[in-house]
């Protein structure tokens, strides 16, 4: 539990022993690598997460209670005694990466720093000599607490010696070990002498694991019984392994076994805290560039009374704003001072605050502003008291809304007079605006408009950058983009958390409810931020020669985005509830299918009796426990038992697709229809995908199944307005144009150039069959290749797409490659850039980082080299529909063509058209979309788009 405490109120004196050298790495892997680098290049990322654990667990320790003494133990090198015992003990670790080795001296000059003692001693490990010092506390009626995670100390809990995880904040005793273990703490040795560490080359014996060794050890007491009696045991191969393996498991206890009467030259009391000396901890994390992490210590060290307040508060102020710089606006003169100041500035980052993540049904609340880094001021518009308040004041009456009553009783300016002068600057062409996420204030702001200012101009945003979008394209793939993160990151500060102002839970109050006190100081803040983050990244698209991605594709996207959200598209509601009883009736057949085959009733949806009836019942061969105890029933697991033959997991496969399509679809849709418009808006995620492909979500749109009759169904739920159509311009085959481009195939770009039919091509060169009289599924097989290969499947991949043998998947890809050769040639190549250069560019010249392509582990790496294949590929096609999209709007208007784009689903593109537009508007777009990736590109291949028409999604499409 986070909240337990280490021991009671009257508790004796304490001891804190640091695992070090545990947290160095734990710290190293939880922190920004490129965030905390001095200007010397030295990375300082661990030292960073260290010091601010540190000061954790300072706290935590004086929350419970005591805290007397305290040292810092480190291993002092990688050979110890053990490896004299086992020369391949820990012979398996990788070394430590290189931003970390010089690292390892700077947190023990962090350490040294605080005031706090850095033990090691050569020929043995940390662990070591946290157990001596433990087992002396012990003597000395002192509790110990060993600040670690690590399993191999769990050896050491007893009644007065805890562990600590600071950074999870668990506190691990002895019911905590139980489960772990499966042992109480004294037996732990024992079971970690049969079951080994594969982390450490601790050899164990084969075949047991932790919960094997458990139960051995507690039916036999000890692990020299159970050696003793392993012909008792019944198990064949267990009694064999043990009496085999009995060496090895005893000299795994020599491994295992922390030596707790180690020599050493500091006693207990060199570690009573004292406390540490301020010039020489701010010296230091000065050193280390530590700015924030620099005030927040000179903060605490004021509070504390150890050093003037008068020395530090300079500096506080230059960064950290005060009351007077974050400005509340109640008044017309303000506003003007503030649109004023903007003006002459000629940025200004601002920021709305509203009722709702879901941008079509937020209504505005407040906006921020900011021109100067520290200076933001925010106007509270349509704030209104608590309702309990509103209550207890008596300020309801029998009239007007709850809004109209509570909200004169706040001193904020009239919407009207708030949003006018907003929308001037909005529009302002000399005035840079500057958001984060700016798709979704400019959609609020935009609905806003129409509703609080009618008879004005719709609003017509002009000059916008986005802080989102900047960081999307700089560091696409190795970072995350939200304000909060890029703020951590660039800035080295925490902004006010969002559930810090409104609360959780039953006490979850909307932002109208917010006090303007707290209100401001959260909405100026993000003003504040986004300002000073634009500063940061902007500068870098040149740099970095990232200017073209962000100015042609990514910002002028924007405007357009907002439009499709905002026009959404017509759904049947009537429609989808009969669809939606259909798919009951469907489950319902299924579940008696289910039970039926299973022989007894069940729950189809519980995985966990699901497990039971096929691998226990049924006796279906194959099964595997996860972590619970429970079998595992994911779909890969059904599909193979599915392909064996077994008929309960397809019957259970076809109920969760339909289930599926049910909640996801059917049901949901039926909500999410606009009760204004009638119409569905979807939302558009323009930073998730590291590949540039937008992502839709609320509703998804982008994963209703294509190929199947429900899929279909669900699409004919989507309509067209009286006196319209739907139209579906969609680009053909684009990522096998994009590879035939990229890799310079010649018989692929010829085949485009002709108009042929490339699977039937790729089948006859695969398969060496001819194109007259092919069998569909021929054609479908050579299908599964094009795509396979751009992704970068293996054999064993492609066999399990086509069903068949992994060697004959094999023979079908080496073929391809001989057909293709400068595919395979593109392949290698790409995966070189990546190693070399950590990332990949499209032909646009849009990046992707690959950070897992550098990784140890093959796996990871090798997923990484997947994505280095594919990502310029997907990456490209994504860059082509965006900036077939962005020339759209210009090109409807010049033909004075009416109808408006809806969606975007990957490479088509959907329309709602009046009836005698539809001709004219396919011929336009989709010549906009087939010369979409030019000029910037001379594509060797054709683009084609293929169009369609019809009432419903389903027929367009």
């Amino acid at each position: 539990m986070a909240d337990k405490k280490i021991t009671g109120k009257d508790s004796p004196a304490r001891l804190y022993l640091v695992d070090g050298s545990g947290f160095i790495f734990r710290a190293f892997h939880s922190s920004p690598l490129d965030v905390f680098k001095r200007s010397d290049g030295i990375h300082t990322n661990a030292v960073n997460g260290y010091v601010n654990m540190l000061l954790k667990l300072i706290d935590r320790a004086h929350d419970d209670g005591a805290l007397d003494y305290m040292a810092v133990i480190f291993d002092a090198a990688r050979k110890n005694f053990r490896n004299d015992i086992y020369p391949e003990y820990k012979a398996n670790r990788d070394d430590p990466p290189e931003e970390l080795r010089p690292q390892f001296a700077l947190v023990r000059e962090a350490t040294e720093a605080f005031g706090l003692p850095a033990i090691q001693l050569e020929g043995f490990e940390a662990d070591d000599l946290i157990a001596t010092y433990a087992r002396e506390a012990e003597a000395l009626g002192i509790e110990t607490v060993v600040v670690s995670s690590d399993k191999d100390l769990m050896q050491l809990v007893r009644n007065r010696v805890h562990m600590l995880d600071p950074m999870k904040d668990i506190v691990i005793g002895e019911d905590e070990v139980m489960d772990k273990f499966g042992v109480t703490p004294d037996k732990v040795v024992d079971v970690q002498s049969l079951a080994g560490d594969s982390t450490d080359n601790v050899p164990g014996v084969p075949g047991i694991g932790v919960k094997t060794a458990a139960l051995l050890i507690n039916e036999y007491g000890d692990l020299d019984t159970l050696l003793d009696r392993a012909l008792e045991i019944k198990q064949k191969k267990r009694r064999e392994n043990l009496i085999e393996f009995a060496d090895m498991a005893r000299i795994s206890r020599d491994l295992v076994r922390l030596k707790d009467d180690v020599q050493t030259d500091q006693t207990i009391e060199d570690f009573a805290l004292k406390d540490p000396d301020p010039a020489t901890v701010v010296e230091f994390l000065k050193a280390m560039e530590f700015r924030t992490l620099t005030q927040r210590v000179e903060s605490r060290f004021v509070a504390s009374g150890l050093i003037d307040a008068a020395e530090t508060q300079a500096a506080l102020v230059a960064e950290a704003p005060s009351d007077d710089e974050y400005e509340l606006v109640h008044d017309e003169r303000s506003l003007k001072a503030w649109l004023d100041g903007a003006r002459a500035a000629g940025v200004v980052a601002f920021d709305t605050e509203t009722t709702s993540l879901n941008a079509m049904r937020a209504e505005l609340v407040g906006y921020s502003l900011s021109y100067a880094p520290g200076r933001a001021c925010y106007v509270p518009i349509g704030h209104v008291l608590p309702q309990a308040y509103a209550e207890e004041l008596d300020l309801l009456n029998d009239t007007g809304t709850d809004s109209e009553k509570s909200n004169g009783t706040l001193n904020q300016l009239d919407i009207t007079a708030a949003l006018k002068p907003l929308k001037n600057l909005i529009e302002d062409p000399s005035v840079l605006k500057v958001a984060h996420n700016a798709k979704y204030d400019l959609l609020v702001l935009a609905r806003a408009v129409e509703r609080y200012l009618p008879g004005s101009e719709p609003l017509a945003p002009v000059s916008i950058d986005d802080t989102m979008l900047l960081s999307y394209v700089l560091d696409a793939g190795r970072n995350k983009h939200g304000l909060d993160d890029l703020t951590y990151r660039h800035l080295e500060r925490e902004n006010i958390k969002f559930e810090e102002v409104v609360g959780k839970g039953k006490n979850k109050i909307t932002f109208e409810e917010v006090p303007l006190g707290e209100a401001l100081d959260y909405a100026a803040e993000d003003a504040d931020v986004t300002g000073r983050l634009h500063s940061r990244l902007k500068p870098r698209l040149r740099s970095e020669r990232m200017t073209a991605v962000y100015e042609m594709i990514e910002r002028p996207l924007v405007p357009v985005i907002v439009d499709m959200e905002r026009a959404g598209i017509k759904a049947d509601a009537e429609t989808l509830m009969d669809l939606s009883k259909d798919f009951a009736k469907r489950m319902a057949y299924l579940e008696k299918q289910a039970h039926k085959v299973a022989g007894e009733d069940f729950n189809v949806g519980s995985p966990k009796q699901l497990g039971e009836i096929l691998f226990e019942k049924l006796g279906i061969e194959g099964g595997k426990k996860g972590k619970t105890g429970a079998y595992t029933t994911s779909a890969d697991v059904l599909d193979d038992l599915a392909s064996q033959g077994h008929e309960l997991p397809q019957i259970v496969l076809d109920w969760r697709h339909v289930q599926k399509l049910k909640s996801t679809y059917t049901d949901a849709l039926i909500e999410q229809i606009h009760p204004e418009t009638g119409r569905v808006h979807t939302s558009y995620g323009m930073a998730i995908a590291q590949t540039g492909r937008l992502s839709s979500n609320n509703p998804n749109l982008q994963n209703i199944p294509v190929r199947t009759d429900e899929g279909r169904k669900i699409r004919a739920a989507f309509i067209a307005g009286k006196g319209n159509k739907l139209v579906s311009l969609d680009y053909s085959q684009i990522e096998l144009r994009v590879v035939a481009h990229v890799a310079g195939e010649k018989a692929l770009i010829e085949a485009f150039r002709d108009g042929q039919d490339i699977h039937a091509m790729t089948a006859s060169q695969v398969f060496d069959v001819p194109i007259e009289g092919m069998d569909p599924m021929v054609r479908r097989n050579a299908k599964a290749i094009n795509f396979g290969i751009i992704y970068g499947i293996s054999a064993f991949g492609l066999a399990r797409n086509l069903g068949i043998e992994r060697g004959e998947a094999g023979s079908y890809i080496n073929a391809y490659f001989e057909r293709y050769p400068a595919i395979k040639q593109y392949m290698v190549d790409i995966k070189t850039f990546a190693h070399d250069a950590g990332f990949v560019e499209t032909i646009f010249g849009r990046r992707i980082y690959l950070p897992g392509v550098k990784d140890k582990n093959q796996a990871v790496r090798s997923f990484a080299e997947r994505q280095a294949i594919n990502a310029p590929i997907q990456g490209a096609a994504a860059d082509i529909i965006k900036r077939a999209m962005i020339r759209v709007p210009d090109a409807l208007a010049k033909r004075k063509i009416s109808s408006t784009m809806l969606l975007q689903v990957h490479d088509e593109l959907l329309f709602e058209a009046p009836v005698g537009e539809v001709d004219e508007l396919i011929e336009v777009v989709r010549g906009v979309m087939e010369s979409a990736a030019g000029p910037a590109v001379k594509m060797a291949v054709p683009l084609v788009a293929d169009a369609g028409v019809g009432d419903t999604w389903d027929e367009a499409h």
